[in-house]
């Protein structure tokens, strides 16, 4: 056998991973091979593979007579879209995909790589963990990992995918990128699992409840994204890509908008309701103003009293923020505070605009939320906002009372152009609120004192529930027809593509955390 043939059999070996028959195994629980996600994330024919043939140098327990091949994680780079992205993905057939010192380095190439180069990375997690007969070289694979991800952070974005067990210190990686994709059924992310729990505390919980998809995209807000298939959640990658830039030095991609940018849209005039306590969807003002189907919801069924996700003005990419009057009154809370600082401060790394759309009454009220820190996470939002150099632009629609008005990017934390709908009622507490606190002593001489208070919270309406007072102030830059959002949003971030703000020299702020 020559040389060359032998190279093309050892590769071929290699690139079968565990073998045929764990690769069936894969397929009956509904995923797919390593290689096979790769291929299809990638542009065909695209991907090249980096550190081929490294392997592991464990002689302890017998390992010096296991061979691993790929080292049971598969890493190189390739195109989606023509544009350069770097991938790992874990391979469970090959000994579960566990991490050992080895595994960890073709990781932390590429990682690497990715930096020097400006370009996105995609990690496929599928392991049983930490190789354990590596016992502390393992753990510093993951740490190499870890301090990668946190150097990395806002210099390119990093994508996590969790397309089987990813559990213990396995999980920290992920979490330190920008978004985590998860897949029903398939997907696990926990620190401890159900047998230890069990054993520990006495819980009896199954894997899904414990750290499955729906849990980390209701519950805890681990998972950006859920799909029911492993297809569909690569193809969730593939999209949001094309929404972001491929490093902080970069915009985004833009795209040729077929929507008339002047386009008017005259089902918003009426879309508030009178009753300024009736709920209606935030979404349907969002789906109106921005390109044509280009809205993409992130962390959809968590903190869903607020909306973050991506859409397009004139085919280039924004980010947007709104409250959902919806689900508890559209009022911020500990889990919605924390969500949108995330996002705000994910667009301002990447260069990416905010449009803020504003119905809120203010903070959710309540003994739990003050016992669990309202204070501290409804700081981030406000820090995020006032930290954020992206053009921001602000759109009240309906409430913006007190504190959260504020948090929501009033032009004191930084907005470049606020607009209001005559719709707008801007003012520190709801009327009926501030008439009573106003109002107190005629409310309480009057004949008919609930006479009276009607009357004063009337009064109060007038005066200080509209948009007027606050732009006489300057601190709303128009009040406009909500039929022309749309194309004064456009003109708004056409106006500030330009924008240039720096920061007072530091080594960086202290976000509350």
């Amino acid at each position: 056998m020559s040389k060359i043939d032998k190279l093309i059999e050892d590769k071929k070996k290699i690139e079968k991973g565990g073998g045929q028959t764990r690769i069936d195994k894969q397929h009956k629980k509904g995923k797919m091979f390593a290689r096979e996600r790769i291929e299809y994330l990638l542009d065909e024919g695209s991907f090249v593979e980096v550190g081929v043939f490294v392997s592991h140098r464990c002689t302890n327990f017998g390992m010096e007579k296991v061979e691993i091949p790929d080292e049971g994680v598969v890493t190189g780079y390739g195109t989606i879209d023509g544009r350069l992205v770097y991938v790992y993905a874990q391979d469970f057939t090959s000994t579960g995909g566990a991490l050992g010192e080895m595994h960890a380095k073709k990781i932390c190439d590429i990682m690497d790589l990715a930096v020097k180069t400006g370009a996105p990375v995609i990690g496929i997690n599928d392991s049983g963990g930490a190789r354990i007969q590596e016992g502390v070289d393992a753990l510093a694979g993951y740490g190499g990992i870890f301090y990668r991800n946190t150097k990395a952070s806002g210099v390119i974005p990093q994508i996590s995918m969790i397309m089987g067990p990813c559990a213990g210190g396995a999980v920290y990686s992920p979490a330190l990128t920008d978004f985590i994709f998860m897949v029903d059924n398939t997907s696990q992310m926990f620190i401890t699992g159900p047998k230890v729990l069990k054993t520990v505390t006495g819980e009896d919980v199954t894997v899904e409840e414990l750290g499955g998809a729906g849990t980390h995209s209701t519950k805890s807000g681990v998972a950006h994204f859920e799909a029911a298939d492993e297809k569909t959640s690569l193809d969730q990658v593939k999209k949001l890509l094309s929404y972001l830039p491929s490093n902080n030095m970069e915009s985004a991609p833009e795209f040729q908008a077929e929507d008339d940018l002047n386009r008017i849209i005259p089902e918003l005039d009426s879309i508030i309701p009178d009753n300024p306590n009736k709920p209606y969807n935030m979404k349907d003002i969002i789906n109106r103003v921005v390109d044509e189907n280009s809205f993409f919801e992130i962390q959809e069924r968590y903190a869903q009293n607020i909306i973050i996700g991506f859409g397009r003005m004139n085919g280039k990419s924004i980010g947007i923020i709104a409250n959902q009057p919806k689900v508890l009154a559209g009022c911020l809370d500990i889990n919605a505070s924390d969500k949108a600082a995330r996002f705000i401060r994910t667009c301002d790394a990447f260069n990416i605009p905010i449009l803020n759309i504003v119905d809120v009454p203010g903070f959710l009220p309540g003994k739990n939320q003050e016992h669990d820190g309202i204070i501290r996470h409804g700081a981030k939002l406000l820090y995020a906002y006032s930290e954020a150099t992206v053009p921001k632009v602000t759109m009240i629609v309906r409430k913006a009372y007190g504190g959260s008005y504020l948090a929501m990017c009033s032009k004191d934390l930084g907005a470049d152009i606020v607009y209001a709908w005559p719709s707008a009622e801007i003012a520190v507490m709801g009327p009926d609120g501030a008439a009573n606190i106003v109002f107190k002593k005629q409310i309480k001489a009057a004949a008919d004192p609930e006479a009276e208070r009607r009357a004063r919270v009337q009064e109060y309406k007038d005066d200080f529930a509209n948009p007027y007072m606050a732009a006489k102030r300057g601190y709303v830059d128009d009040i406009i027809v909500p039929s022309e959002s749309r194309q004064r949003l456009a003109a708004a971030f056409e106006m500030l593509k330009e924008k240039r703000e720096s920061s007072p020299p530091k080594k960086h702020g202290n976000i509350p955390v």
